[in-house]
């Protein structure tokens, strides 16, 4: 019975759940920015796709 009081008293495992929920929040982080810069990225793509395909005439966008 002792064993299983002094279990329930040990903080150790404490450090492990911090680290994981630390882990969690950079991750969504990551995330977030990786969408936030994919939409960037086609944006800038498509824009570019279209100043290619309409060389001929002088857009003043591109």
């Amino acid at each position: 019975m002792t064993k299983f009081i002094n279990m329930l008293k040990d903080d150790s495992g404490a450090a492990a759940a911090e680290y994981a929920l630390i882990l969690a929040i950079v991750g969504a982080a990551i995330a977030i920015a990786a969408i936030g810069l994919g939409s960037a990225v086609a944006n800038a793509m498509n824009r570019a796709t279209t100043c290619i395909n309409t060389a001929s005439s002088v857009t003043p966008t591109c």
